[in-house]
């Protein structure tokens, strides 16, 4: 499911060795609150999606702040660029 897989990259991608794919809510926010994810983090998962899915996102567009709200937002971002 694209959800885990999204789960992985995050973990991969950050190097978050003491979380697993299921103490990730794919509703959960990416940043501040939920995984408490920073611009640092933003950045190398931007480039981590970039390289893994070919999207390329605008670091200071309102999209992509959408589009990092969550997992399952990422996730619908990936679904689409793919029917692209």
């Amino acid at each position: 499911m694209l959800e885990q897989e999204v789960k992985q990259l995050i973990i991969d991608a950050l190097q978050l060795e003491d979380m697993s794919v299921a103490d990730i809510d794919s509703d959960a926010a990416l940043f501040v609150e939920g995984l408490g994810l920073d611009s640092i983090d933003a950045l190398e998962l931007g480039v981590a999606l970039q390289k893994r899915y070919g999207i390329s996102l605008s670091a200071d567009s309102e999209d992509t702040r959408r589009h990092f709200a969550s997992v399952r937002a990422l996730t619908a971002l990936i679904e689409t660029s793919r029917k692209k």
